[in-house]
This record gives structure tokens, C-alpha cells and sequence, in this order.
């Protein structure tokens, strides 16, 4: 079995499919990683030889920062931008998109689920 950064890659995945199983690797990342350590991508994982495992440890250890650190070092940007009190921390602190998307529609995925207002009652004379 393959363990890379504390992730069991999937042993029947080609290898450029397996490595974007780690936080931080992308497709082109994992690409440059096999080109790196001369590797196929279309070796599956289970057939990757002890030593071509080494290399790709090494190369993610040495070169890439994954999983918890990356993560880490994402919510201390985002804290450091709340922090600082600038447009993109304020969003992130109200829980709103911070990219400029448009929020009257949609946008349910940061709001969250929809928070029914009653109308307000007609005064009566």
C-alpha cells in the first residue's frame, strides 16, 4: 500500500489520479512530481516499485508543502486577513463569498441554509 504524507493513495488509480488524493496536489503537480522521478503516469500505484515510491516521498517532502501545514499555513492567511480588518477579512468573518460573487441569489453554500423573514404586519386605522 501506498502512504504518502499520511494519505493511503487508492492502489487502482493511475498514478497523475492518485497523488491528487493528497491536499495540495493537483494534476499538474503530480505530473511534475512523476516527470521528476521518472515515472509513467499510467503505472497504477500498485505497481510503483519501492524505490519510485521513495523518490515521490522525498520529491512531496522536500519540495511541496501538503496536508496539515498547508492547511495551517491557509487559515493563518485568512486569520491574518480578518485581523487587518481589509474587505476580503470582513467577508470571511460574516461568512459571505469573498471573491466578488453576487449574494441576492445565490451563494447558499457560505450563507448556509435560507432564514425564512416573516413580512411585516399591515398597521390598521
Amino acid at each position: 500500500m501506498a502512504r504518502i504524507a499520511g494519505i493511503d493513495l487508492p492502489r487502482n488509480k493511475r498514478g497523475e489520479i492518485g497523488l491528487t488524493y493528497i491536499f495540495g496536489i493537483g494534476k499538474a503537480t503530480a505530473q511534475r512530481i512523476l516527470n521528476t522521478a521518472d515515472i509513467s503516469y499510467d503505472v497504477k500505484v500498485e505497481e510503483w516499485t519501492d524505490d519510485q515510491l521513495a523518490a515521490i516521498r522525498g520529491l512531496i517532502n522536500d519540495e511541496i508543502k501538503v496536508e496539515g501545514a498547508l492547511r495551517s499555513e491557509i487559515q493563518l492567511n485568512i486569520k491574518r486577513l480578518m485581523d487587518i480588518g481589509c474587505y476580503r477579512g470582513l467577508r470571511h468573518r460574516k461568512g459571505l463569498p469573498v471573491r466578488g460573487q453576487r449574494t441576492k441569489n445565490n451563494s447558499r453554500t457560505r450563507k448556509g441554509k435560507r432564514k425564512t423573514v416573516a413580512n411585516k404586519k399591515k398597521a390598521t386605522k
